[in-house]
């Protein structure tokens, strides 16, 4: 199965279904099963993003380490389906400023502004990429996995046999 490390506390956010989206700077044609990989490292936040990233989380249901240092780092979290790559623009509205993601076909399939927690929890600047990620499942129980760069391939095994 294909692989992708992101740093916490984005990777958690996937797991908990409060991300649908991951930025990149790079597009993938790649579409099909994924295995969301925790980093062994914090990503840098400003205190302001911590803040909406504990409060979003301790807010989304049951119970979960509140604090981004206390979640798993260095290990498959959950599995998703990456739909889609879809190329990031900007537009200034009466409304604020508005993200606009267009398919490789040059059509709109989605919108919202920058008030969106989608919005604080990537890095929507034009030009760059937003990874649609649907049928997010975290995983039971973290699975250990040295990460890498880029796309890369995981033996899922140890996520069969806890499907079974």
């Amino acid at each position: 199965m294909k692989a992708i490390t992101i740093l916490q506390p984005y990777a958690e956010l996937i797991a908990l279904e409060l991300k649908h989206y991951e930025t990149r700077s790079w597009p993938t044609n790649y579409k099909g099963k994924i295995a969301i990989h925790a980093g062994k490292e914090l990503y840098p936040i400003t205190p302001e993003i911590k803040q909406a990233v504990e409060a979003s989380v301790f807010y989304s249901g049951p119970f979960h380490p509140t604090y981004i240092e206390d979640w798993t780092r260095g290990a498959v979290i959950a599995i998703a389906d990456l739909v889609d790559c879809l190329k990031i623009d900007t537009a200034d509205t009466y409304q604020g400023n508005m993200i606009l993601l267009y398919n490789s076909k040059g059509l709109l399939i989605s919108q919202f502004y920058s008030s969106d927690n989608e919005i604080t929890f990537g890095n929507y600047s034009k030009g760059r990429y937003a990874w649609k990620l649907e049928n997010i499942q975290m995983l039971k129980a973290p699975i250990p996995a040295k990460g890498r760069q880029g796309l890369w391939n995981w033996d899922d095994a140890a996520a069969k046999s806890e499907e079974s």
